[in-house]
């Protein structure tokens, strides 16, 4: 079968691979559509960041080359020995984690903390980017019969959403700002309108996401290139936001997003970050202002299916571009890495 395998930075090869086989505890998936992630655009640019090289992951004991896709689904075509609840047939969205289910954060219910976390399609597996995928059963949630297939593949990053949402202090009628109005971001701006957020600024250069942004709900949407963003969010609500969303990476916007909330407000860091980011501590200290990370998703993908049910996250306002699996290079990677209009890039499987 065909899969899209990393071997290095800049170096994503599509290539033929044996076609996996259920075993014990697992199921066999035909793979439907595939989102590229941010993190895939990291780990292309800029890898290894998650991917293992020198050892193997200890819960994939995979390492590179590997597969890539860790936004997917697909239909059910197998079944490994011991699997109850899920049948062949079953439409599936997948939640790519890798958990131990014995340090801490494991048995504390915090799987997506656990010490050996790996992410299917990042850390090792045969992931989304290939024509069949073979993951243990507990990663593959059955899809409503109302939602059509390529929802399946927006509930991963949705689900990265909804989770910041649940990790942040934001309460109804409290005001948001969401720096970065990638994929990621306008899920975060959609989450935050379910949450009650009376007033959502949005950050980001690209014009086309800031429409996007605003279509989905922002109040404001400002180009940091052209205005202050800082300046325009503290003028606009009288002293800063409740909450900060930080969703770029970029070490400069780390610091704008602290210094856009309120005494005492705080700011989420959702990105994963490929370099180090500074800021000056008494902006934090002597407001008492809070800074706390958020990772992933655990027990949410219910939720986000629920919500996908009543309208939210959906493809149609999101995906901007489908590809197939020959392209992914060409017209994946390298148009999200020129054309930041883009927004969401599905990838169908072969």
């Amino acid at each position: 079968m065909k899969a899209a395998r990393w071997h290095g930075a800049k170096d994503i090869r599509v290539e033929e691979v044996p076609e996996p086989d259920p075993q014990k505890g697992q199921v066999k998936i035909k793979v439907a559509w595939a989102g590229i992630c941010g993190s895939d655009l990291h780990e292309y640019l800029a890898g290894p960041i998650f991917i293992p090289i020198e050892a193997e992951h200890p819960l994939s004991h995979d390492k590179a080359p590997i597969i890539m896709g860790h936004e997917y689904c697909g239909e059910i075509v197998g079944l490994g020995e011991g699997v109850e609840g899920l049948s062949v047939g079953d439409r599936v969205a997948i939640e790519p984690i890798y958990r131990c289910e014995e340090c801490p954060g494991s048995c504390d219910g915090k799987y997506n903390l656990c010490e050996k976390l790996g992410f299917m399609g990042l850390s090792g597996g045969v992931a989304g980017f290939s024509s069949y995928s073979v993951v243990p059963a507990n990663m593959a949630h059955k899809m409503p019969d109302s939602l059509s297939i390529e929802q399946g593949a927006l509930v991963e990053p949705a689900a990265v959403a909804l989770h910041a949402i649940r990790q942040s202090s934001i309460q109804a009628g409290d005001k948001a700002a969401v720096f970065g109005a990638g994929p990621i971001g306008l899920l975060v701006i959609e989450a935050l309108r379910i949450a009650g957020a009376s007033e959502i600024y949005v950050v980001e250069p690209s014009e086309t996401r800031r429409q996007k942004a605003l279509e989905l709900g922002a109040k404001e949407a400002f180009d940091p290139t052209a205005v202050d963003p800082v300046e325009r969010i503290q003028a606009h609500t009288k002293g800063g936001v409740h909450v900060a969303f930080e969703v770029t990476g970029v070490p400069s916007v780390l610091p704008q997003a602290i210094n856009s909330t309120r005494v005492a407000g705080q700011t989420l860091v959702v990105s994963i970050w490929e370099t180090e980011a500074s800021f000056h501590p008494n902006t934090v200290v002597i407001q008492e202002r809070e800074i706390k990370g958020t990772l992933a998703y655990r027990n949410i993908y219910p939720a986000v299916m629920s919500l996908m049910e009543q309208g939210h996250f959906s493809a149609e306002k999101l995906v901007t571009k489908r590809i197939g699996l020959d392209d992914i290079v060409s017209e994946g990677f390298e148009t999200l890495v020129a054309e930041k209009s883009q927004i969401k890039i599905l990838v169908e499987a072969p």
